[in-house]
């Protein structure tokens, strides 16, 4: 029997469905298990696999106790962070050291190059793997290897639920009406044969040879499977707190709006800051606090014109499952309220500027009534277009609505959307500030996110969140005369709602006494600073407590325009909180023989014997926290280096050894990609 473990998010291969443990047995399961996993926060297993991952690290299991267990895995991750598929890695691992087999190659795909990459490939390998797996194992049973054959032979070699005589369960893909073994290939479009002079360069809307002249592999038309019924304009929209599982909202004040860099600064950093006093909302330095936000206004009324639907925005819709549809475990998507307004869905529930995955664009294809347009759609969501896909869709942040700009005859309906949009997200951000030195209040810096036009989006964005915070703040920001109140003080009173998202791990040393290293480039410096406020309040309420140095390496562009909490950070170190401040300036010029170090790794590279004495001779905690690519990479190998050459050992022993610190909780990252 073939199982699917564990949640996938719509990556337009396998239906995402929720499947707990009690489920199935692998204590006795004998047939071939299929096990599909992603990574999730830092390293961690998905929620629906936790329980599962918590009950195969029982250290007390013996070595063959899943012996009888014959598996193939695939595990979904993102090499921009650290632990990179290690969700899968856990199980895969932990499955071998309790005796199960494999039966087929682990894969381990990678969302920062495309998933599909190695998924296509992995799935075509799979089903001649199962059948080898079957074959073997009722030979085994002493069926006749001949009979066996012959029951398989009907069954297709890719299909969207495998027709094998033993009962397959829950390896569900996009469409079970199409067999993806069977090539669908796309006839030339003969207006789409001649190419003008000028369109020697693909686009998003453009294939050149050898795309334009394919024979095209698409992905198996997705069954539709959700109905949408408008119904009155009477009644009231659900609370947005209720959108969210993760715990408790709070609707809370914005009390404060600070801009920390100059006008003239490559990228603008807000600090804002939030009245939690009437809350049961805790928090400590290091956690972070997720932000629910809307979508942009004009982009859900452009969204609706270009349905449209701008006249039945405010009726309140009835989304239900399709009867008799094809597509196996459908049901009512859980972001979805049971009765909203069509412009409630749009705003506060899908993810109108989510990049369009493959299995969206080749429903996107039926939709199309321009035979040009229709067949780039289809060469995009096709193997031989990958390469289009990557650039023209994926590393251009391209949405729906730039893609209903560019293919102006297509057309999609609503359940479409609400089928392959997902779940609009919260915001996740690093608290800024701490309770205890400033109680009742909660801190958080953020950059405005820019996404400037280019070819294939011509049109410049800002961020989801971060834009709508600025418009949200700007009364605070630039208080005019009908903002301010009769005291001259502002008198906008905006509110947002959060929820907690607990760091376990993040937060400072549990015995003071004990050194630290800060790592926070940019707004990286964010968690940071409630870090010296907090460990500056135990300072003036303890003053018999011994308290270990700090060190705070810090970079920015321009010393005069981004050099964030530059007060403040003079004042922890003049009252003896804050030890070492090392900071960097990457855009200043220097007249100086030797110039200057650019980048944090650079000056921590400076300071070897003093990472070294705090991480190995003292115990000490290193963090960081920022960009991953572009600094925690480089700190790593910064680190890496040190290590290596203080303890005068070979570069792979001192990986082993920042390997260990991590493990052990001493090297810590929050960092973003």
């Amino acid at each position: 029997m073939v199982r699917y473990c564990s949640r996938l998010g719509n990556t337009g291969y396998f239906q995402v469905v929720s499947l707990t443990y009690t489920l199935y047995n692998l204590e006795t399961e004998k047939d071939p298990v299929v096990i599909v996993i992603s990574t999730t926060g830092t390293g961690d297993p998905p929620d629906t696999a936790r329980k599962f991952v918590k009950k195969i690290q029982d250290t007390t299991l013996p070595p063959d106790h899943f012996a009888h267990l014959q598996y193939g895995l695939l595990g979904l991750g993102d090499s921009e962070y650290t632990f990179f598929c290690n969700g899968g890695k856990t199980v895969d691992r932990r499955l071998q050291e309790l005796g199960a087999q494999h039966f087929y190659d682990t894969g381990l795909a990678d969302d920062c190059v495309g998933l599909e990459l190695v998924v296509d490939p992995w799935i075509d390998g799979l089903w001649l793997a199962l059948k080898e797996a079957f074959l073997l194992q009722k030979e085994k049973e002493g069926m006749s290897s001949n009979a066996v054959s012959s029951s398989l032979s009907a069954a297709p070699r890719v299909g969207y639920e495998l027709n094998l005589s033993s009962e397959v369960q829950n390896l569900k893909l996009e469409d079970e009406r199409v067999r993806s073994s069977d090539v669908l290939t796309q006839k030339l479009v003969d207006i789409h044969l001649v190419a003008s002079a000028r369109d020697t360069e693909p686009s998003l809307v453009h294939s050149v040879p050898p795309v334009s002249q394919s024979a095209l592999n698409i992905p198996a038309l997705p069954p539709e499977y959700i109905e949408v019924q408008f119904q009155d304009t009477h009644g009231e929209n659900p609370h947005v707190s209720s959108l969210i599982s993760e715990g408790p909202a709070f609707e809370v004040p914005v009390t404060k709006a600070v801009q920390l860099t100059r006008e003239d600064a490559i990228k603008t950093a807000l600090l804002l800051e939030l009245d939690i006093a009437d809350t049961v909302f805790d928090y400590q330095p290091g956690d972070a606090f997720c932000v629910l936000c809307p979508n942009n206004v004009s982009e859900v009324e452009e969204l609706l014109h270009i349905l449209g639907l701008s006249e039945k925005g405010e009726y309140f819709v009835c989304v239900k499952v399709k009867q008799g549809t094809k597509k196996k475990g459908a049901a009512h998507p859980q972001h979805i309220p049971e009765r909203s307004t069509l412009k409630f869905i749009l705003t506060w529930c899908l993810e109108i500027r989510a990049i369009p995955k493959k299995a969206f664009l080749r429903a996107l294809v039926e939709c199309t009534s321009d035979a040009v347009e229709k067949r780039r759609l289809q060469e995009l969501c096709s193997r031989q277009g990958a390469s289009d896909y990557t650039r023209f869709i994926r590393d251009s942040n391209v949405c729906l609505l730039d893609l209903l700009h560019a293919f102006p005859s297509c057309k999609p309906s609503l359940n479409l959307l609400i089928e392959h949009l997902p779940k609009l997200q919260a915001r996740s951000y690093s608290a800024s500030s701490s309770n205890l030195y400033q109680p009742g209040k909660l801190c958080f810096v953020f950059n405005i996110v820019e996404f400037p036009a280019c070819p294939a989006r011509p049109v410049s964005r800002k961020g989801v969140c971060t834009g709508w915070l600025a418009e949200l703040v700007a009364p605070l920001l630039h208080p005019n005369k009908n903002t301010l109140d009769t005291k001259g003080g502002c008198s906008s009173t905006e509110k947002i709602s959060i929820f907690a998202r607990p760091n376990n791990t993040f937060h400072l040393p549990a015995d003071p006494s004990v050194p630290f290293m800060m790592v926070g480039p940019g707004t990286g410096i964010s968690p940071f600073i409630g870090f010296l406020q907090h460990r500056q309040k135990l300072r003036e309420e303890h003053t018999d407590w011994g308290f270990g140095e700090t060190w705070l390496f810090f970079g920015c562009r321009h010393q005069d325009r981004d050099y964030l909490f530059k007060d403040e950070l003079k004042c922890f170190l003049e009252n003896g909180t804050l030890t070492h401040l090392k900071v960097c300036f990457s855009r200043d010029s220097s007249t100086a023989e030797v110039a200057p170090p650019k980048y944090v790794q650079d000056v921590i590279r400076l300071y070897a014997k003093e990472v070294a004495r705090v991480l190995l001779k003292e115990r000490g905690y290193f963090y960081i926290c920022g960009d991953k690519k572009h600094m925690a990479d480089g700190v790593s190998d910064a680190i890496v280096d040190i290590l290596s050459m203080e303890m005068e050992v070979d570069k792979l022993e001192a990986m082993k050894i920042l390997a260990m610190l991590r493990e052990a909780k001493r090297y810590l990252q929050d960092v973003w990609s």
